[in-house]
């Protein structure tokens, strides 16, 4: 159990905190964090402390520690959140998920990686390549979507910029075969967060590829990543180019891929001029740059970045930009351009390790483990946009915690009837509804604000909100408390978030929220010879003038997917991983009280703790670990008031384990030594058994190899004989004299024989009393399958449609067994010949078509054929003769090997089969049908059934 830890590193879980308060949850914390320990549990939630340091607690031993484990039987780690969702999805058939939360730099993203590594690790069947390769391209997507999604900010190195969900889907055995990722609100790229992957491609690329690309290795010649202070280096650019190869992109693709981030690059560096009323660009080289990169022309990049085309009515006209909105049009292609390609990056991961051609009512019901790595809630000295649908997000999340956490647990305290003093937490439903309620809701007021005519400002926007939101307790803004100098007029409103006031500026909140990129660019590049940046822009097929249906908002798309995000997590048993960073200047040893402490309130730590103390919340975690404890009481009765009781009983268990390990030591030893006595006069029977078991089985072989060979033509002078024991080999000579004068081979060689080669056997002397000289392959030489559309060798793509439909006939016209099957090519009369299958059942004779997925075309009755003519040619040419004289002929193809002949096998499987129904009627006394006879015509062989 976890608390089998000394309390030299406090307590590992604080539900058994001695009292519950937050400065004795403070002090746990703070305690932990400087022994090193950095996971606690609340319960079955995970804690974790951002240590700021590698900490070699990762391995692979450190693994197979937590491999197959209870929750409580190791100290808390990832691990043990991890390998308890995996045995909830294994043994419960059980989709889970596992949900990190914690604001921007606490170590979600670490955390992540190392779960997916966890799961990867302990899903190891016996050398299975498509396991593997799966498993490898999982933890290989985290690698690319770090670099092209996570981002240097002011307050972190590597922060994740966009939100990312990922299922992996398992079988029935619990091995993964597939996945699939739902990334959220990539940021657009910008001054203030810049993307790992494009320092990579400054500061890794090699020479060669940066000279293709118009690079400089000094990333300070570039606008758009001229960040203030310590430019990290990050140099996993080859790291990055080889995941990606093993995921399955191509050559081609990746260099694109680093074209458009060398185009960001440069767009960044456009400056733009005026000449009188006309703008210019100031350094053009750079369009000569972009229209190679592009694979499109200069003089349309230079069009499309200095004019917008405007359709009014049927006329078209190019309206040349000002300098102010020619540096918006660059900024807003540039920031479409990266959020396009990490969403088409995720679209074509998606293709490569989604779950293909899987059949639940054929591999079994697949199960699903999420892991959702969601940006944490931020609160910076300017929010825009992007940290307003941020923290929405956050409120979604922890409304889902509290309802499935707490909520949830103190109704069923209640519903139990269970004695309880109700926990008082902040249910934030009411900022939830403040963000997305219908109508009047700050997302619905934006985007009533995006779709008025006319020219509507940030302003304005904001002075909706406060006619909307002025009595709402959660929002403020300058107006609505003048005496506030901490929010500007006109530009700042404040949301007191669960985790905290957070002040937003309107600036940009309109033009983030459309989609403002001029239509000319989705042309310029819809328009581009690459053929993967043009599928990257599909709208841009749209002609000048056409009309279009207005595209939602990215307030409205994020808002839906968060729905559908708490949905999915929702309807899964959830799992959670709370992370706290103990400090901003990422110190390992700085344990800043106030910032903890502000994360624990935000995150409702405390609240948890105390649902978990109330109620049954310390009898459920006895119940879970009664058998820890079970020795130390002679009765199943167990009353546990204060945590103080589960010490206790934890240092006698320690005491009582010494006693009980000595017992099971003396009751061990004494068995090895009833083991070795059982053994050894065990090996004494078995010497005096084998001996006399050498003899009798000597008998009885030299009984079964020549028993009834009075019968075989050379009385079994061919049989050989068995090696006799030592001491029967004069009883042997003896006996082979007496053997010379018999022999019983036929006997040995037919009954051996199974019922089903007994009718082929069958099958094939009627063949050949048929067709004896009249065919030059009659296949007698092979073994007959009859069957051949069942079998992959002959239908590989289409078996299994076959096999549906045969199975549905079977059914339908209740025939027992398959007496022949084959592709054909039916020849009407008319000549013209068409690709046919044909199904001969003991009932039936059926005609099909295999294009159409084997559907019957055509049902004769078996007693409606009165015979069967075939050609002596290679051509196998098969007529079956019916009494309505509506013949069937048609040629027997597909055959493997192609020289095969299936003709004699189809004659005699129908004599055999007509035999065998002419003996059953006579034996009934019935001899209204005989069976097929054989006769040879001129041109072709004819066998009848005599009507």
């Amino acid at each position: 159990m976890a608390e089998h830890e000394s309390l030299e590193f406090g307590k590992a879980d604080f539900v058994l905190l001695d009292s519950v308060s937050l400065d004795e949850f403070m002090a746990n914390l703070k305690l932990r964090f400087e022994k090193g320990r950095i996971y606690s549990y609340i319960g079955e939630v995970v804690v974790s402390v951002n240590p700021y340091r590698a900490m070699n607690i990762y391995g692979r031993d450190t693994i197979e520690q937590y491999k197959g484990r209870e929750l409580y039987e190791r100290p808390p780690h990832l691990f043990a959140i991890a390998d308890a969702a995996y045995k909830a999805m294994k043994r419960r058939n059980k989709d889970t998920c596992i949900v990190i939360s914690g604001e921007s730099g606490a170590g979600k993203t670490e955390a992540s990686k190392y779960i997916m590594q966890y799961i990867a690790a302990i899903t190891n069947p016996s050398q299975r390549a498509e396991v593997e390769r799966v498993k490898n391209m999982l933890l290989k997507s985290n690698c690319v979507l770090e670099a092209f999604g996570n981002a240097k900010t002011n307050r972190n190195d590597n922060s994740s910029r966009f939100g990312k969900y990922m299922d992996i889907n398992f079988d029935f055995k619990g091995d993964p075969i597939g996945g699939h990722i739902n990334n959220y609100l990539l940021e657009k790229v910008g001054v203030k967060s810049v993307f790992k992957c494009i320092f990579q491609l400054v500061k890794g690329a090699p020479d060669a590829q940066l000279r293709s690309l118009h690079i400089q290795r000094d990333p300070t010649a570039y606008t758009y990543i001229k960040v203030g202070g310590q430019i990290k280096v990050f140099a996993d650019f080859k790291a990055v180019t080889d995941a990606m190869k093993v995921i399955g992109f191509t050559t081609e693709e990746i260099q694109t891929v680093y074209k458009i981030l060398a185009t960001i690059l440069h767009l960044g560096n456009l400056k733009f001029g005026s000449d009188g009323d006309v703008t210019l660009i100031e350094n053009s080289k750079l369009v000569s740059v972009l229209g190679d990169l592009l694979s499109t022309k200069d003089e349309n990049v230079e069009k499309a970045l200095l004019y917008r085309t405007v359709a009014t009515g049927r006329d078209v006209i190019d309206k040349q930009h000002t300098h102010q909105e020619a540096s918006y049009g660059r900024d807003a292609l540039a920031k479409a351009i990266y959020e396009r390609l990490f969403c088409w990056i995720v679209g074509r991961i998606n293709d490569v390790i989604e779950v293909k051609n899987y059949d639940a009512r054929v591999h079994g019901k697949n199960t699903v483990i999420g892991v959702l790595d969601i940006y944490g809630f931020e609160i910076f000295q300017n929010n825009s946009f992007e940290q307003f649908c941020i923290n929405y997000c956050n409120e979604k999340l922890q409304q889902l915690f509290i309802q499935l956490v707490l909520k949830q647990e103190q109704e069923e305290y209640q519903r139990e009837g269970i004695p309880w003093k109700h926990i008082d937490y902040f249910n934030n439903q009411i900022i939830v509804d403040l963000v997305e309620q219908q109508h009047k809701g700050i997302f619905a007021v934006l985007d009533e604000a995006c779709m008025n005519v006319g020219k509507v400002t940030d302003e304005m926007f904001l002075q909706a909100l406060n006619g909307k939101l002025a009595k709402h307790a959660h929002y403020t803004s300058r107006k609505l408390s003048p005496t506030d100098k901490n929010l500007e007029f006109d530009r700042d409103f404040r949301i007191r978030h669960y985790a905290g006031d957070v002040v937003y500026s309107v600036v940009g909140f309109i033009d983030k929220n459309k989609d403002t990129l001029f239509q000319d660019f989705k042309r310029l590049l819809y328009n581009s010879s690459n053929p993967v940046l043009k599928a990257m822009w599909p709208e841009g097929k749209l002609s000048i003038t056409e009309v279009t249906k207005r595209p939602l908002t990215a307030a409205t798309l994020f808002k839906n997917s968060m729905i559908s995000l708490v949905e999915n997590l929702a309807s899964k048993e959830p799992y959670y991983v709370r992370c706290i960073k103990p400090n901003d200047v990422k110190s390992p040893l700085l344990f800043e009280h106030e910032r903890c402490k502000h994360q624990v309130e935000y995150l409702g730590l405390l609240e948890n703790v105390r649902v978990r103390r109330a109620g049954s919340g310390l009898t459920s975690l006895l119940n879970k670990h009664l058998l820890c404890y079970i020795m130390l009481v002679m009765k199943q009765g167990l009353f546990i008031r204060t945590p103080r009781t589960i010490f206790s009983l934890e240092e006698q268990r320690a005491e009582m384990v010494k006693r009980i390990v000595l017992f099971l030591q003396k009751v061990w030893r004494g068995t090895l030594a009833r083991m070795r006595y059982r053994r050894m006069r065990a090996a004494l029977i078995i010497i005096r058994a084998y001996r006399r078991y050498k003899v009798k089985s000597y008998i009885r072989e030299v009984n079964r190899r020549f028993k009834n060979v009075r019968g075989m033509k050379d009385h079994g002078k061919h049989v050989k004989w068995p090696t006799p024991p030592k001491v029967l080999r004069k009883f042997e000579e003896a006996l082979r004299n007496i053997y010379n004068r018999s022999e019983w081979w036929a006997w040995t060689l037919i009954k051996d024989l199974s019922p089903e080669e007994m009718v082929q056997i069958r099958a094939k002397v009627a063949t050949l009393e048929c067709l004896k000289g009249q065919r030059a392959d009659l296949g007698l030489q092979r073994a007959w399958e009859g069957n051949y559309l069942v079998s992959k060798k002959d239908s590989p793509g289409t078996a299994s449609s076959f096999t549906l439909v045969s199975s549905d006939l079977q059914r339908k016209d209740k025939f027992m067994r398959v007496l022949f099957s084959c592709n054909v090519r039916k020849i009407n009369r008319f000549n013209k010949a068409e690709d046919r299958a044909l199904l001969i059942t003991d009932r039936h004779l059926y005609k099909m078509d295999p294009v159409k997925l084997y559907k019957p075309m055509k049902s004769i009755p078996l007693y409606n054929v009165t015979g069967v003519s075939i050609s002596p040619g290679k051509d196998q040419l098969v007529v079956f003769h019916t009494k309505d004289n509506r013949d069937l002929i048609v040629c027997l193809q597909g055959m493997v090997p192609a020289g095969d002949s299936r003709i004699g096998e189809l004659v005699g499987t129908l004599l055999s089969h007509f035999k065998r129904v002419h003996k059953a009627k006579s034996a009934n006394h019935d001899n209204s049908t005989t069976p097929f006879n054989c006769s040879a015509s001129s041109g072709h062989l004819r066998t009848e059934q005599p009507a």
